[in-house]
């Protein structure tokens, strides 16, 4: 097993309490027209996208400007001030004026790609739809193809990544919720130059989905099978794993390295009815210390369904962002455990919470046929139960995706 440690945060703190809360964050569009033809357009989009809001200054509600009855909000505001409001409250903005009004709009708004929203501009003729800002991280790249296939435009994308058809060193997994290790933003930008100057770059993969690139890896990449034959190749790198890298054994690694954190691990879960959210925050944090894993790759929480619920578990949940799954006892009963115990049948009518809550979750992702336990791709469980007194199990297994 690799011996994985990049950050002090990945053991003691709830930073991975943002990762699921991020994904969970609802998308929001909304569409800004100023002139006549500006707002027939905006009832194009909104005629295919019903759920995008559509902003028109009111001069125009008296008017016969569409055809298209759709709900529009009305402003009498600045449209400076209306995009200020709006860039703060949703997730994308499609602008139907010109580029430089807009860039002179958010520019006191920018912050940064992880916050800013996803930002379209539209000319009043609807020939171009261009990704102006938050391209990869914000979407507008994505969105701004959606929007031209639905109004039959030219998407102006100027993102390098896309372009040359490369990577996209900050995009890497987004679809299946990878995220990036904190103690490797840094390296961000070194990386995402380096593949699209077609430098020499290596990748090591030991976690987490196989799909991320659906076409011929660049010529440019090359996978290694061993973070050791990675570390000796001197190459810069993305490496996709689990686990917590050792920074004293691969230091200089860590120093050209991007390294994401797939949704690849189960927590499995035996507690009692009164078993706190602090009670469980520390005995997955310790969990996780000790096996030398990395907490932003928690995909789900899985346990008993008992019928009632316990409010601790509900608590840490809402709190972290992480979804719990429920399991029956007869489904938990099925589960063949390392660790089966004749005291929690009799009060549970299971052998097993813990580990087979974890390994039926980490099966259904993984493809697991559970009567065949000697197939290839089974789930794995890497972390047997531990105790932690008076009331909480904690196991962890793997999702096999590779």
């Amino acid at each position: 097993m690799i011996d994985v440690q990049t950050d002090a945060k990945d053991n003691h703190s709830h930073n991975y309490n943002n990762d699921h809360a991020t994904a969970a964050k609802k998308g929001r569009v909304a569409v800004v027209a100023i002139t006549k033809h500006g707002l027939e357009i905006a009832g194009r989009l909104k005629s295919i996208m019903h759920d995008w809001d559509v902003y028109a200054p009111e001069k125009f509600r008296s008017e016969q400007v569409t055809s298209m009855m759709m709900e529009v909000k009305w402003y009498n505001e600045p449209s400076a001030v209306l995009i200020a409001r709006l860039f703060s409250s949703y997730n994308a903005l499609v602008c139907i004026f010109s580029l430089g009004a807009v860039i002179r709009m958010i520019a006191p708004h920018i912050r940064d790609k992880r916050s800013d929203p996803a930002v379209l501009v539209i000319d009043d003729a609807a020939k171009f739809v261009i990704s102006a800002l938050s391209g990869h991280l914000g979407g507008a790249n994505a969105l701004a193809r959606l929007v031209a296939r639905i109004l039959n435009s030219t998407p102006v994308i100027t993102t390098a990544a896309d372009v040359n058809e490369t990577i996209a060193v900050d995009l890497l997994g987004s679809e299946f919720g990878w995220r990036i290790d904190e103690a490797s933003e840094h390296n961000i930008t070194m990386l995402s130059a380096a593949m699209v100057n077609e430098e020499q770059i290596g990748i090591y993969q030991d976690a987490g989905e196989r799909g991320w690139w659906s076409k011929e890896l660049p010529k440019n990449v090359r996978i290694f099978n061993s973070m050791d034959e990675l570390n000796a190749s001197g190459l810069k790198a993305l490496i996709i794993t689990d686990r917590l890298i050792e920074r004293d054994r691969y230091d200089e690694l860590l120093a050209r390295a991007v390294v994401y954190r797939p949704k690849s691990l189960v927590v499995g879960l035996g507690l009692h009815w009164d078993t706190s959210s602090d009670e469980i925050a520390r005995g997955i944090e310790h969990t996780f210390k000790d096996a030398r894993l990395s907490m932003h790759s928690i995909r789900c929480i899985a346990t008993l369904e008992r019928g009632y619920e316990v409010k601790g578990l509900k608590e840490f949940s809402e709190r972290t962002g992480i979804p719990v799954e429920y399991y029956t006892k007869e489904q938990l009963a099925s589960i063949q455990v390392p660790n089966p115990s004749t005291l929690v049948k009799m009060y549970e009518g299971t052998p097993s919470v813990a580990e087979a809550a974890a390994l039926a979750s980490a099966s259904s992702k993984g493809g697991r046929d559970m009567e065949k336990d000697g197939e290839k791709g089974k789930a794995e469980l890497v972390v047997e139960k531990r105790k932690f007194p008076p009331n909480l199990t904690v196991a962890v297994a793997r999702i096999n995706n590779i």
